[in-house]
């Protein structure tokens, strides 16, 4: 796919912006910083856009294809709680996030065919997969949350406005995971005349749904634990990523489940 020879250029100007953004913002240059983050979710959306249109599908069907939308996603999540509660290193290491992903996809390149089972021909394909990766990357920054009060936060007790953007990245996450599921079951039922059939993919995201829930549920109590559900974000975002991509190594996947990425 000619298209893919393009990617580095891309990648590179939206690397460019985001960092350029994340530089303003430790500078207290608010608008330089959003100016700069915004041009760059531009530059990087566009190359996604342009991909589309050239493989005649939505560019969704590999686990690559997955992850440029996590490069997407990673910094428009930064820019949100930058801009609403002026947190600025979540939006720098949203950046480094993003960088990762598209290192990998330049690290091991896949062949994009413009080939789709029947099954994701559906008009439910492209808002399921957008919805689930917008979840993946609000539930992403809540464990980088997590991760930096856990071990960075030198041992101090988190703030309210932390503990607040924390929670609102689960909530937030955790009710486009609910949307996300509830797409999946109405493109199953058309697909396959099921709604639900405790597929792997689907069993892990179960559990993941209920996970999240429990993190709710205890913060709504207001007198745990804090590590603890800090903690219980770290496990979480473990078995999010085992419902993203990680039963595709599940042998009792392979061959069976209908939800496996494509690997190439």
């Amino acid at each position: 796919m000619q298209i893919w020879n393009f990617f580095l250029i891309f990648a590179l100007a939206a690397m460019l912006f985001w960092s350029l953004g994340a530089f303003f913002s430790w500078k207290g240059k608010k608008a330089l910083a959003v100016g700069a983050t915004v041009a760059g979710l531009a530059v990087f959306l566009s190359y996604v856009i342009v991909l589309w249109t050239a493989l005649d599908r939505p560019p969704m069907r590999t686990m690559g294809e997955t992850r440029l939308w996590y490069s997407l996603f990673l910094p428009l999540m930064g820019l949100i709680v930058y801009s609403r509660w002026n947190y600025k290193w979540l939006l720098s290491f949203s950046t480094v996030l993003a960088a990762v992903f598209i290192t990998i996809n330049l690290l091991k390149p896949e062949i994009h065919s413009k080939t789709m089972m029947p099954a994701l021909q559906s008009p439910w394909f492209a808002p399921h997969v957008i919805i689930y990766m917008m979840a993946y990357a609000l539930l992403g920054a809540a464990f980088v949350m997590a991760a930096y009060l856990l071990f960075f936060h030198h041992h101090q007790a988190p703030s309210d406005k932390e503990w607040t953007i924390t929670d609102n990245l689960v909530y937030v996450g955790w009710a486009f995971l609910t949307l996300g599921m509830l797409s999946g079951a109405l493109w199953a039922k058309m697909a396959w005349g099921n709604y639900w059939a405790w597929d792997p993919k689907e069993t892990w995201a179960a559990a993941t749904w209920l996970a999240y829930l429990v993190y709710i549920h205890y913060r709504l109590r207001k007198q745990g634990n804090m590590r603890f559900a800090l903690w219980v974000l770290i496990v979480n975002f473990a078995l999010l990523q085992m419902c993203w991509w990680g039963i595709n190594y599940l042998p009792s996947a392979k061959g069976t489940s209908v939800h496996t990425y494509y690997m190439n």
